[in-house]
This record gives C-alpha cells, structure tokens and sequence, in this order.
C-alpha cells in the first residue's frame, strides 16, 4: 500500500471540505520522515491553518480527521464547526466515510504532549510524547473513544481502525483553497498533477560530475580585483527556524565532506542565534578558509528579534563578529565593540532572506513589514537581495521522495513565483534549497541544489562589487578633471 495520501484520496477529502471548491494539500509532517514525537509535530504544524491528519495502518486501513481550525500547544479545547474525523479505505478497499463533529467547542485539542487529538474524550488521540519505530511500523501510545464528540454513523474502533494503532505512516497536511484542475496548464494534465513535462530551470545534470564542478567553482572563487577584498560577506535573515543557520551547516558539510553541525540549529520558540557571527568555510579539513564568509544573526520575530538599527549596523559592518544580542540594550556607537570606521571588507555585499517555503502562505503581515523595512535599507545601498526557499522537501512529495526533482514540480514553481512577487524580487533571485537537518549523511542531489544556489550568492557578490569598483573609478575620474 503507498503510504501518502493519493490524488484520489485527495478529491474525496476536498469535496468533504467544501465540494464547490478546489484544494491544495501540502505535507507539513511525515512520522517516517520526520519522527513521531508531538513537539516535533507542533514545531511543523501549529499555526498552519487547515489541516487534514491521516493515519495508515499495517490492515492498510486508511483514516484520520480534518480540521479548520489551526492547531497550538496551549493546552486547551479548540472549537471548528467545520472538523470532521473520516475513512478512505478499509482493509485495502476503498471505503470513504465522513463522520461530522456533533460537538463543535470539542472539536479538537491543543497540547504541547499531544500528537494530533480530536474531540472531548478524546475521539483519537493519535500520540503522545514520543514514538519508536518497531520494525516497519509505529506502535502509537494514543487512545480512542469514537462516537463521544463525533457521529461515527454506525462505524466503530474495529471497521475503521482495526482495532488497534499500528500505523506505517502518520502524515498531516495543510489544505488551502486552489484553481480547479481544469484551470491548470496543458503539460501539468498530461502528467500527474504537480509534475510538469519540461522543468522550469533547465541545464541541470544531477551527477556528482557537476556537483565536484561546483565544488571547484566555489572553491576558486575569488572577490572582484581592485577593491581590496579578501572574503565577500553574505548576510543570512530569517524568521526563526527558517533555516539560516542550517543552510550555513550544509555548505559547511559539503566542503568538509561529512554532515556538521558547527552553527547551533534546531526548532525553538524563539531564536537560538543569540550572537552575530561571521562563519568561514573551509576546503576540506583543516583547510584553508574559502573568499566568502557566511554571516547569521537573530532570526525575524514579530515583536523581537533585528530592529531597524541593528540592520544599519549591519549593512555598514559597524557590528562586529561574536556581538551579543542584548534585548535592553541594543548596540551603539558608543559601545567599546563598534566598529567606527568600517571598511568594504567589513561590509554586507550581499542579503539573503531565508524563508520556510512550507510556511509562506501564512507568512505573518508584522514579520512581513519588518522585510520591507529591511528592503529599504538595502536598496539605499544597493545590495543585491535573494530569498532562498527551503524545507522544499515540505512543498512537495515529489522533491520529498527525490530532490532532483525540484524543477520539475509545479507546487515548487508556484511558490517561487508567489515568494518573487511577495518580496519584489525577480524570479531568479528565489533559490530552493534542502537543508541537511535530521540527515546523518551527505546526499549527492541536495549538495547539487545547494552549491547552486551558492554559486548564484556569489555572482550576486559580483554585480555588488562591480557597482563599487564602477563608483571608485567615476570618482577618481572626477577627481582627475578637478585638479585639470
């Protein structure tokens, strides 16, 4: 049995939703993928909107429930008129059935321990705290009590669930309103829906070929002549847990040859970056450090995080590497540690804004301001801005099962599209990456992706310098009419 939700299972789910629309699913969580563990769960879904939990059991009995409400960790009830518990497939046989909530304040519960819980009772909880894998399936701790705030129309613990929560895949998905089918383009219905015939960025041999080409390219590169530059400076931003630190660890992990974790990375409420530091890259162990450096900050909060002056301060190099962030007290000119002749190597040359390609359709507006006042900045200085998407693999099941094809999936091409126009940028300054995160080792088509994306940072570097060195040489021009 395939353990993802099939196109099939798809539009049954939709017509329950609301059967005079459309709607797209996106993976959030996969328990095989992602651990079956409710923080981790909370981490990748809390606050996503919509969702649709489905539940795959070793009879190949298939189930789970639907809510409209976004889920939290507040301990607390969470009412939905709209939530739903249902089966697709009993015992391998299709068997769809909707099974209507019938008490709405109960309709699904929030709590930090808590996989997936819907109704007073509980109806199904699906887990709690954390649970092993046994062999090829996960023995789930949860619980159910069918029928107590849903109407089960006859249907039990047995005919839907076997009686027992043996699973081989828990998956969540958000669901958000799209064009109908017949609405989509020509090449996307003559192939399965979301994968395109023809890729949207060609030229791309998924070979370790090109990926030690790239290798050597970065490796080689050097910052613009005449200018003084040892090392071009990169400036990663991003809400907290986009993934800035972890894209600084993958690059890391390439040119060291094995997964590394030197800047400290993970999923928490608030930013785990505390201090701004300027990362080198190394060509293989103990080497020499490469001409760039990577530089990670706070990530993006609604009410904390960069203020306006930090972002100055950081543009201009005036922050110097290992700064500590101090929330009452933000850094000034008068600080012993301020830099107050900065020089174009202590410069950014170039920003980069990380964002959770999982999440943007429910960017927040605050956070979302907060990038645009950062964007004034950088275009008074002109520098160069990029955005680059990741937990792509979150996107998409396609990009999931095989990273190669990111260009080929049409989710991944919408959202590209959808982030350029959000963020006033072209389409070719959004890059999709895969960060190395619960990977133990280096896989050869997501170093590819990364290493180009890398390779388009630096060119971006260039166009910054070249800017520069076209100013130095207008001024000095100037200058030589003046003395004549």
């Amino acid at each position: 049995m395939a353990k993802k939700l099939t196109e099939t299972h798809k539009n049954q789910l939709s017509k329950w939703i609301d059967s005079s629309k459309s709607h797209k699913f996106t993976l959030l969580y996969k328990i095989s993928r992602d651990g079956c563990n409710a923080q981790t769960f909370h981490t990748y879904c809390d606050n996503k909107g919509p969702t649709v939990t489905v539940l795959y059991n070793t009879n190949n009995s298939v189930y789970g429930g639907y809510t409209a409400a976004s889920w939290n960790s507040n301990g607390a009830y969470i009412p939905d008129p709209k939530a739903f518990l249902f089966k697709l497939e009993y015992n391998g046989t299709p068997q769809p059935m909707k099974f209507p909530n019938t008490n709405e304040t109960y309709a699904i519960y929030g709590a930090f321990d808590y996989g997936p819980t819907f109704g007073g009772g509980h109806d199904l909880i699906c887990f709690n705290g954390t649970v092993n894998k046994s062999g090829n399936y996960f023995p789930l701790n949860g619980s159910t009590n069918v029928g107590h705030s849903y109407d089960m129309q006859g249907q039990n613990y047995s005919s839907v669930m076997n009686s027992h929560m043996q699973v081989l895949e828990l998956e969540v998905y958000s669901v958000q309103e799209s064009l109908d089918v017949l609405q989509k383009p020509l090449d996307v219905l003559q192939k399965p829906l979301g994968v395109l015939q023809k890729p949207w960025i060609h030229n791309i041999d998924w070979s370790s070929k090109l990926e030690e080409e790239l290798k050597d390219k970065v490796a080689a590169y050097k910052p613009l002549s005449g200018l003084d530059l040892q090392q071009a400076r990169i400036l990663l931003v991003g809400q907290v847990g986009a993934g800035k630190s972890s894209y600084f660890n993958t690059i890391n992990s390439i040119f060291r040859g094995h997964v590394s974790a030197q800047a400290n990375a993970g999923s928490a409420e608030h930013s785990l970056t505390t201090a701004y530091r300027i990362y080198q890259v190394r060509d293989g162990y103990a080497g020499k450090p490469l001409n760039f450096r990577l530089c990670d900050t706070r990530g993006l909060e609604e009410d904390r995080g960069l203020d306006d002056r930090d972002v100055d301060y950081l543009l201009d190099g005036q922050m110097p590497d290992r700064y500590k962030f101090n929330p009452s007290v933000s850094l000034s000119p008068d600080a012993i540690c301020y830099v107050k002749h900065p020089k174009l190597s202590d410069k950014i040359h170039c920003v980069v804004f990380v964002l959770d390609g999982s999440t943007v359709d429910v960017l927040s507006e605050k956070v979302l301001e907060r990038i645009k006042s950062m964007q004034i900045r950088m275009n008074q200085r002109g520098i160069p801005q990029v955005v680059l998407l990741t937990k792509i693999d979150r996107i998409c099941e396609e990009i999931s099962d095989d990273v190669s094809k990111v260009f080929f999936s049409l989710a991944m091409k919408e959202c590209v599209d959808k982030v350029a126009m959000v963020m006033g940028l072209p389409r070719s300054h959004v890059l999709p990456v895969k960060n190395y995160e619960g990977e133990v080792e280096l896989d050869q088509n997501t170093n590819i992706l990364a290493l180009l994306s890398l390779r388009r940072l630096l060119y971006f570097v260039d166009d910054f310098l070249y800017n520069k060195l076209d100013e130095m040489e207008a001024d000095q021009t100037q200058k030589v009419k003046i003395r004549e």
